[in-house]
């Protein structure tokens, strides 16, 4: 495995912290993404120093009582902020996510028996190497997800846990191992007791991991404690030509062929919501789900608020689920027209949009010609400087007012069906011709 790179910040706290006769160690997610080749974002510290003792060796730093009372102090260090924390012992756990109480301990192994999964319960420093204190290591190696300790206990102690555990599996593309994975199940409807934006955290992030489509699949049961309207998919049928799986397995089929920034993985599992309500079947046997894509946005705005997305995200996905069915330009000028309706932002991701549906069908590349002519319609248009908007068009309300339009719902009317003429080819984006068309129009009403 590789070594561990840790910066020099790191390496300077650890040594003060061991200078000064305490214990110390860099612990959790830092060492168990190095040792996996990965660049932690963070880094975490677990020492034998007291709070009080933390703050003294690090005086000359600026610090932060993230939480003094459960032995965390932050340690602004050469521009790095380092969380150092000290060995402790958990409490009872009352409400499934905070301990009543913690002790301190002068003991590493008593502090990494509390924590989640073995992987993260990893140490180290410059003088020991890696300390493996619960088997974290050949866990690590062999991919496997497991429990420190007794699984329901800890699940029982910290419901977030159990999203965690999902979201590791699919982050990492790790087995959850057997006992806990049956642990995550049988616990799962703590997860009532957990903050919507914790849930989301952990959600998008599940969503963007290289195993996400798989661990949906195994731990669907989970996803739908919390986004209870997702069973309608289950087992949906889809009897038609153009499918092969149901709509939630086409939906996590869907979900493995787009890249994984949040909006894009959001809006494929969410894609297809509107489906069971709409779902018809005519006399020969065949399903249809006319209207699914409005029908479906409708459904996903509520949960996406209820999980605490912000109202830029929720207007993108929905927007995303209301057009993903549309079909292809098959013209330039029909390309134009969208373009005029969503952008080019939009644009662009219908493409991707559409590429990932259609791999979740029965065809799987039945459309790739028409996708990629739908991209070099962009391409030309956008190189061209072809107009599709009102901003590419070559008079504005100015130039209307000059002409004698001052209704600003004229101004207004008359812009956009200027717009039509151009994109549909009718007439040049030139001021001249498009004023004279104007003027044409005029002296035609006054006649």
């Amino acid at each position: 495995m590789p070594e561990i790179l840790a910066p020099e910040q790191v390496k300077t706290a650890l040594r003060r912290l061991h200078e000064n006769g305490f214990a110390a160690y860099a612990v959790g997610g830092c060492v168990r993404d190095s040792l996996l080749g990965k660049t932690p974002l963070d880094w975490d510290i677990t020492t034998a120093a007291r709070p009080e003792e933390t703050e003294r060796v690090f005086s000359d730093c600026r610090l932060i009582e993230t939480g003094v009372q459960h032995g965390t102090v932050t340690v602004l260090l050469d521009g790095l902020s380092l969380e150092i924390t000290t060995f402790r012992v958990d409490g009872d756990y009352l409400d499934a996510r905070h301990p009543a109480s913690i002790a301190f301990t002068s003991r590493l192994k008593e502090d990494l028996l509390r924590r989640d999964f073995t992987v993260n319960t990893l140490c180290w420093n410059e003088q020991d190497g890696i300390v493996d204190l619960c088997g974290g290591l050949a866990d690590l190696q062999n991919g496997i997800l497991r429990a420190v300790g007794a699984p329901d206990r800890r699940f029982s102690e910290d419901a977030l846990r159990i999203l965690r555990g999902i979201r590791f599996a699919s982050v990492l593309g790790f087995t959850i191992e057997p006992n806990t994975a049956e642990s995550i199940l049988r616990n799962r409807q703590l997860l009532t007791k957990v903050a919507a934006e914790r849930i989301r955290v952990e959600f998008s992030k599940l969503l963007c991991g290289k195993n996400a489509a798989a661990v949906l699949d195994r731990y669907r049961e989970v996803i739908a404690v919390f986004i209870p309207e997702v069973r309608t998919l289950f087992d949906c049928p889809q009897n038609t030509p153009y499918h092969r799986f149901d709509v939630y397995r086409h939906t996590l089929a869907t979900l493995e062929n787009i890249e994984p920034t949040e909006a894009l993985r959001l809006c494929m599992f969410f894609h297809d919501f509107g489906k069971p309500v709409c779902r018809k079947t005519d006399e020969n046997g065949q399903d249809h789900f006319k209207g699914h894509q409005k029908v479906g946005a409708e459904i996903v705005k509520p949960i996406l608020k209820r999980l605490r997305y912000e109202n830029s995200t929720v207007k993108t996905v929905t927007g995303w689920i209301a057009i993903h069915d549309l079909k292809s330009p098959k013209t330039k000028i029909e390309a134009k027209q969208l373009l005029s309706k969503i952008g080019a932002d939009d644009y662009r991701a219908l493409i991707k949009i559409k590429r990932a549906d259609n791999r979740g069908k029965a065809q799987p590349h039945a459309i790739d010609e028409k996708l990629r002519r739908m991209a070099d319609f962009l391409a030309e248009i956008l190189e061209n400087h072809e107009c599709y908007d009102l901003r590419g068009l070559a008079v504005n309300g100015d130039d209307l007012k000059a002409v004698g339009i001052t209704d600003g719902k004229a101004i207004c009317d008359a812009l956009n069906g200027l717009l039509g003429l151009v994109i549909t080819e009718q007439c040049g984006n030139e001021p001249s011709a498009l004023l004279a068309h104007i003027q044409r129009a005029q002296h035609t009403e006054i006649g």
